[in-house]
């Protein structure tokens, strides 16, 4: 029997699977060992005041990017190099010496290929499809360095970027000290991250780092929330404080969900502080309360270990993700202003990025197991919450108050308000990506999206582009917010399905001279049916680890193409795809296997934009087959009322 290496030994004992993974044996090599970031917060998830550094934080003009982040560079792109040249010489694109090329240019890294990595949202189907992509690209998961294989693609990267579900995956994976997918879902026991067959709802099973019960874990959320409501300063807490802690109890391995968690604090993790690992980012809208639509103006904010806020020329300036809860004013902080540490909890952080699932948190009443007494102060705490503000985050004080007047929509308020990343209906990360500041080459976007939703007769849940199509439409049909940066072409979604770009890796922007500018080639990895249907509903809230696990191996298998045998020169066209731009920069003769590789997946222009027939993607390889006993997962009732309570936003 053939089994793929990425199954944990619970799950074989419930699938078996002839899916096209090599017999090989698992290296002797180790995973990378488990092990927890710390807390650094100063009092817990309230934020409080610290000494201002000797230099005290400002808010900065985003014409370029950061101090920190340069001198980052510099540590991390020599660092992508020998990963790079293993991987090429791996793939060993015929008739080319890729160890040569990289050892021409290393000198040089700029001539070198500079690779990002984005992940959709689209819940816990974005979270784990994306894992089995983000899997496959990591040299630490078992025979991933294996002929075929692209492990070593994350050792590349210089970024990796995430929204919504795709921002759980990145957010868990650098909260935890960049742990490895692999080293995650090799640990199953009570209280370990990544359970998910209990849902959000009920709360992590007692047992490992979890102590809670449900009654006790509902009660921590409303408690540890209020020590930030009475923090002295002008803290506002909002449906995403419960929302960001209740995440944190499943994607960060703390007693309590870490608290004292900090995004920023991942600067000062080992693996990323000496350019061992790409740099994290996440994506967020922002929007005033009470707006319903978010359109293609809406300014894109992107948290990264160092920074806060946009490139985008709205409010074009950034503020330092550790003081963010500082009382800034006019870009600076006023002399009698202490800094204040501890805002940027982790949790927060993330559900910032995916506050559409706000509402989960008002679904109390549907949940067993709560005493009527929580549920009572709870709904007390929530009722304060307008039914305008249920999918914001409150970022009071707001760092940009008094920051560019004429252009920053939150100039004269002292909120600023932040949504689910993916509203503006931009729901894979390229903003942060697409800056020419950032320089960014190819960019390996995962579409998780579930685009095909009633009335059409359509199976629910696939993409059909619409997340790509957007970033293009906003380059286009917007001048002002496109501020210097291009993206490639882009057909509409009914092309997107009638040439099945719906359902195969694409690439876009082949021809670098056709852009309005400097466009990173985009590799295009739609969701769907390798070995399993994962075209989970977006507002699934449970997974036991058996279902986890196929769909993890769904995404492995769509980022490898069935380890080739769908399209043995795959690995082939991925090394081509990542030197492309470099080719260019250096004059550099393509290569005859890199020139077929652009004419089987580049976008050639081609448009049939007639109504579709309806999708129903058939399994591409063989179906993981589920042990009796252990079913597809069917919608609940608590599903559907979910999905009622958020009826009025994108379901993505």
């Amino acid at each position: 029997m053939k089994v793929s290496y990425l199954l944990t030994a619970s799950a074989l004992s419930c699938l078996t699977s002839t899916s096209a993974i090599p017999e090989t044996e698992v290296p002797s090599k180790s995973l990378a060992k488990w092990k927890r970031a710390s807390p650094e917060a100063p009092n817990g998830y309230a934020p409080a005041d610290v000494d201002c550094p000797s230099t005290r934080p400002s808010i900065r003009v985003a014409s370029d990017i950061s101090d920190q982040e340069k001198t980052w560079l510099q540590k991390r792109r020599p660092n992508t190099v020998e990963p790079m040249k293993t991987l090429l010489n791996r793939i060993a694109i015929a008739g080319f010496d890729a160890g040569a090329y990289i050892d021409n240019h290393k000198s040089n890294t700029s001539a070198l290929p500079n690779i990002a990595i984005a992940f959709s949202g689209g819940g816990y189907r974005a979270m784990t499809n994306g894992a089995g992509v983000l899997s496959a690209f990591d040299s630490r998961t078992p025979n991933a360095e294996t002929t075929g294989q692209l492990g070593g693609l994350l050792q590349s990267a210089t970024y990796i970027a995430g929204l919504s579900g795709g921002g759980w995956l990145v957010g868990s994976v650098y909260t935890n000290n960049f742990s490895s997918v692999q080293s995650i879902i090799d640990k199953n026991a009570d209280g370990d991250i990544w359970q998910l067959g209990r849902s959000i709802l009920q709360g992590p099973k007692e047992g490992g780092l979890q102590i809670l019960n449900t009654a006790d874990y509902y009660s921590s959320l409303i408690s540890i929330v209020k020590t930030k409501e009475d923090a002295p300063g002008p803290f506002n807490t909002s449906l995403t404080d419960y929302w960001g802690r209740a995440l944190s109890f499943q994607l960060v391995a703390a007693t309590d969900g870490g608290p004292g968690y900090t995004f920023s604090s991942i600067q000062d993790d080992d693996d990323f502080k000496n350019g061992n690992a790409p740099m994290p980012i996440l994506l967020a809208d922002e929007r005033a309360p009470g707006e319903k639509i978010i359109s293609l103006n809406a300014t894109n904010i992107e948290f990264n270990p160092f920074e806060t806020g946009s490139f985008d020329p709205t409010l074009y300036g950034f503020a330092p993700t550790k003081y963010l809860g500082s009382s800034f004013v006019n870009g600076q902080l006023p002399d009698n202003s202490k800094c204040v540490a501890g805002f940027d909890n982790v949790g927060f952080v993330m559900g910032t990025s995916s506050s559409l699932f706000n509402t989960i948190v008002t679904q109390l009443d549907a949940q067993d197991g709560v005493p009527a007494l929580v549920k009572t102060a709870l709904n007390g705490v929530l009722s304060t919450i307008s039914q305008d503000d249920d999918d914001i985050a409150d970022y009071t004080p707001n760092p940009f108050l008094g920051f560019r007047n004429d252009t920053n929509p939150s100039a004269k308020n002292d909120r600023l308000t932040l949504v689910d990343g993916g509203l503006d209906g931009q729901n894979i990360p390229f903003n942060p990506l697409i800056q020419p500041v950032r320089e960014v080459d190819v960019i390996f976007a995962i579409d998780s999206s579930g685009d095909t939703v009633p009335p059409t007769d359509s199976m629910q849940n696939w993409p059909n582009g619409t997340a790509i199509i957007a970033t293009y439409a906003r380059s286009v049909g917007n001048t002002t917010m496109q501020n210097g940066t291009s993206f490639p072409s882009i057909p509409d979604a009914n092309t997107f399905i009638n040439l099945g770009l719906n359902n195969r890796p694409t690439f876009f922007g082949c021809n670098a001279t056709n852009t309005t500018g400097p466009t990173p080639l985009i590799v295009y990895l739609p969701n769907a049916p390798y070995v399993y249907n994962s075209n989970t509903a977006t507002l699934q809230l449970s997974y036991n680890n058996t279902q986890r696990d196929a769909m993890i191996e769904n995404g492995y298998n769509m980022a490898t193409q069935g380890n080739g045998t769908i399209d043995s020169k795959w690995a082939t066209c991925v090394g081509c795809a990542m030197l492309s731009r470099s080719f260019d920069r250096t004059g550099t003769t393509v290569p005859d296997a890199c020139k077929d590789c652009f004419k089987s997946y580049c976008w050639d222009g081609t448009v049939n934009s007639t109504t579709p027939a309806p999708y129903f993607p058939t399994m591409k390889l063989t179906e993981l087959k589920l042990a009796s006993g252990v079913a597809h997962f069917a919608p609940s009732v608590l599903t559907f009322a979910l999905a009622a309570a958020v009826s009025g936003h994108f379901l993505f």
